[in-house]
């Protein structure tokens, strides 16, 4: 399966470049997603099982297309994990753009570098967001591509190793543990397009730079929710009973993406933390590809890294709630072992009162619940019962309070809670028992507790 892909990546090199065998081509430059970069001198490049580009180093950039500037178009070498900065686009929010995570032409580069170059937007907010059409996009970079510098060639089935990490680990294709994968029958109809999603994940996602500001837009989120369900439906779409071709794409990118994820996560990131639905759908994917590649330190990133932060973690949490639940959302901002993160009244645990005692701030709270998070979650969890995963995910939490929003009639409760505070979530977009997505909505319906097959 996968070396049908690879033949069909080796397209496009020049003549006598074959995709599964060395020795490389020496070319003068390369491009790809409409990034061009030009080297000082002949320089080996080969292709990842993605598409995606290397070269042999050591060498030198000379030249970028389209060329950065003005604050536009900006490339950074060995993307630092820090949440605050960016080096993008000068339009960058929340005063996040360095001028000095910039480089310019000359640019030297030896292996274990990588390169994210990228296309600036003309004017921001002029895009919409991918799954959330009706809503502009924030961030002013379109796109970004990658050339990565290693000291040798890799087999033709190799992934890019991750752009944040520094260990620049190689994992392979042929790896990939795609018998762990069912084949749920699904409905056509109304089933999401998988060659649609492998294309919005063949190219790189852009994950460190909170909140979204720097976002590759052209085909990425730039909302935590959007990213929770893009990433929940992908791996729902891979345990349907599409045709082992049908899956192929999609299965590599979207591993590609756990594989960046993870190197972030490895480097020293400290995750992607509850701030409403911004932290939400970076878990799963690294878990999945953990899963898929059997590396059994992916597989369970909060294992591994028990300070690493996840935003379905955070705002999930065992306690006694006013509905008679014993599981409840946390909050805005969430709880790190039981307490609240936040120092601001009313952005941490709530529904462990009833809501004469909320306060005005707890709004935010109930807001997100029903608008941004939780039933953004739902296909993510469901995938991870699919293929077993819940003791990896290593909090009981997320699964039980998901199965809540699925299950429990809050015709009651929104009454209450109108009468006590005048907030009203009575409209079909407020209630529980819903995913945003139909397909996800009916993939629980048959998988979630009788697990037809």
């Amino acid at each position: 399966m996968i070396r049908s892909l690879l033949l069909l990546l080796s397209v496009g090199l020049p003549a006598g470049a074959d995709a599964l065998s060395p020795p490389l081509p020496l070319l003068d430059s390369v491009s790809i997603d409409s990034i061009t970069w030009k080297f000082a001198r002949p320089t080996p490049v080969g292709r990842f099982v993605n598409g995606q580009v290397y070269i042999l180093g050591p060498t030198v950039i000379s030249g970028i297309t389209p060329p950065p500037g003005n604050g536009r178009n900006g490339s950074v070498l060995n993307l630092p994990p820090d949440q605050g900065i960016s080096g993008f686009d000068d339009r960058v929010g929340g005063n996040r753009f360095r001028e000095r995570l910039r480089v310019y032409p000359p640019i030297a580069m030896k292996p274990g570098d990588a390169l994210i170059s990228s296309i600036s937007v003309g004017t921001v907010g002029t895009d919409k967001r991918w799954l959330k059409e009706d809503e502009a996009a924030i961030s002013p970079v379109r796109s970004v591509s990658i050339l990565t510098c290693l000291a040798a060639p890799v087999a033709a089935d190799a992934f890019r190793p991750s752009y944040c990490g520094r260990s620049r680990k190689i994992y392979y294709a042929d790896s990939l543990r795609q018998n762990l994968l069912p084949n749920l029958k699904m409905w056509r109809s109304g089933t999401p397009d998988i060659a649609l999603f492998a294309r919005h994940f063949k190219r790189p996602w852009l994950d460190v730079c909170f909140f979204g500001f720097d976002a590759a837009i052209g085909y990425q989120p730039d909302y935590g929710r959007e990213v929770a369900r893009a990433t929940g439906m992908a791996s729902l779409l891979l345990c349907c009973d599409f045709t082992p071709a049908e899956k192929e794409s999609l299965l590599v990118n979207f591993v590609q993406y756990g594989i960046d994820l993870w190197g972030i996560a490895s480097a020293g990131y400290p995750g992607w933390p509850a701030w409403g639905g911004h932290g939400s759908g970076r878990k799963w994917p690294i878990i999945f590809a953990g899963l898929m590649l059997n590396d059994s330190a992916m597989a369970n990133p909060s294992g591994a890294y028990p300070r690493l932060f996840f935003g379905e973690d955070m705002q999930t949490m065992y306690d006694k709630g006013w509905t008679g639940a014993g599981v409840v959302y946390a909050g805005q901002r969430g709880v790190v072992n039981g307490k609240a993160v936040s120092t601001v009244p009313g952005w941490g645990p709530y529904e462990n009162k009833p809501p004469d005692d909320w306060g005005d701030s707890n709004k935010i709270g109930e807001d997100d619940r029903r608008c941004c998070t939780s039933l953004s979650w739902v296909a993510e969890a469901l995938c991870a019962h699919l293929l077993g995963a819940e003791k990896l995910w290593n909090h009981d939490a997320f699964f039980d309070y998901v199965d809540r929003w699925m299950t429990e009639d809050d015709s009651r409760s929104v009454a209450e809670i109108k009468q006590a505070k005048g907030w009203d979530y009575s409209a079909s977009w407020g209630r529980q028992r819903q995913c945003w997505d139909d397909f996800v909505q009916n993939m629980w319906e048959v998988y979630r507790f009788n697990r037809a097959r």
